[in-house]
């Protein structure tokens, strides 16, 4: 039985954690903490919100006390960190938005973990980053644990600089930390303004798809399930004070996925081939964009046994057919009726 912090728990990512971590661990409390901005919803978990060992806490990590109040009133025996704003693009319009959630807020939590855990036994601050810190690839290697950092965003700055002080304050304090840097997700309850959802999005819309400079560069994708489960294995049986690259072995040009989402999307929909394709429109390349992000996750898989078990098609089919069965949420999203739907729901408490 463990007391398990997941910050962000709210957001694409850590919904799929958090719902993982209620249905597989009864006996232990699952606290939820997120502050609800525009890419944190709580429809993601509608399925396990009445579960007994779950608990949601609507907070900011940037807020200190409310960090340590939480703290203190729970007894965490294990953090699982995935708050963090993370979309590049909204990166280069407000840095300052990017320093204060992702390096501010990490510091908070590990101050808190700090003053609460006291031995340390059966404690495990568990960081969850991205593989952007390493820099951009040519068109060969692959990033290992062991591969420099080189931010080349402020979103990816932010992040390393967060990894940092997770990995001061083991070195400096002794704190129980665990890191991980994984590849671009992919899979159910994304936020439609990453590549995917906003695609499937605009097909369905028969809006323009909006494709950075030619469309070549590279990223290596991950279904989001297979993610949690690594997660989840790390937290338990990973090292103390070790890395772990988790890749999905999926390396694709933009525009090779989008020409392949554009051909299931067809078939989904019942439109001719090509319809989708002829949506594809060329817009002026990111500033600072990356050309190429590829992960080794041989130490993960040789150290813990993980390894990912859904292929791209497999995933990337699953993953349109949940954005069509799922409508309204997608619409609530996109319209930002949801955000109505918190205010309401908080100023009646």
């Amino acid at each position: 039985m463990k007391n398990i912090l997941i910050t962000g728990g709210a957001g694409f990512i850590g919904s799929h954690v958090v719902r993982l971590f209620v249905n597989k661990y009864p006996e232990s409390t699952i606290v939820n903490f997120d502050n609800l901005t525009y890419a944190g919803n709580l429809l993601n978990l509608t399925d396990i919100e009445n579960k007994k060992n779950y608990h949601f806490v609507k907070g900011d990590i940037v807020d200190g006390e409310a960090v340590f109040a939480l703290f203190e009133k729970y007894g965490f025996d294990q953090v699982v960190h995935l708050a963090a704003e993370s979309h590049v693009d909204r990166s280069i319009a407000n840095p300052m938005a990017f320093v204060h959630t992702n390096v501010i807020g990490t510091v908070n939590l590990l101050n808190a973990a700090k003053h609460f855990w006291k031995h340390g036994n059966n404690n495990r601050f568990y960081h969850i980053s991205t593989d952007e810190v390493y820099g951009s690839l040519g068109e060969e290697g692959l990033f290992t644990e062991e591969t420099p950092y080189d931010p080349r965003s402020p979103y990816s700055a932010s992040k390393a600089s967060s990894d940092h002080f997770v990995r001061a304050y083991h070195h400096t304090f002794g704190l129980p930390v665990v890191l991980s840097n994984c590849s671009n997700n992919y899979g159910a309850n994304q936020f439609p303004e990453k590549l995917i959802p906003l695609f499937i999005n605009n097909i369905i819309h028969k809006k323009p798809l909006p494709v950075y400079g030619k469309g070549e560069n590279v990223r290596d994708w991950l279904y989001v399930i297979d993610h949690a489960e690594a997660i989840d294995l790390i937290l338990r049986k990973g090292t103390t004070g070790e890395t772990y690259n988790i890749g999905g072995h999926n390396e694709w040009k933009n525009i090779d996925l989008i020409r392949l989402l554009c051909t299931i999307m067809d078939e989904k929909l019942g439109r001719a081939p090509g319809t989708s394709e002829g949506l594809i429109t060329y817009v002026k390349d990111r500033a600072g964009h990356d050309l190429r992000y590829a992960i080794d996750a041989g130490k993960v898989e040789s150290e813990l046994g993980w390894k990912p078990t859904v292929t791209f098609e497999e995933g990337l089919r699953k993953t349109a057919d949940w954005y069509l069965s799922n409508a309204e949420w997608l619409r609530q999203v996109t319209s930002g009726d949801y955000l109505q739907y918190y205010r309401k729901q908080y100023e009646e408490r």
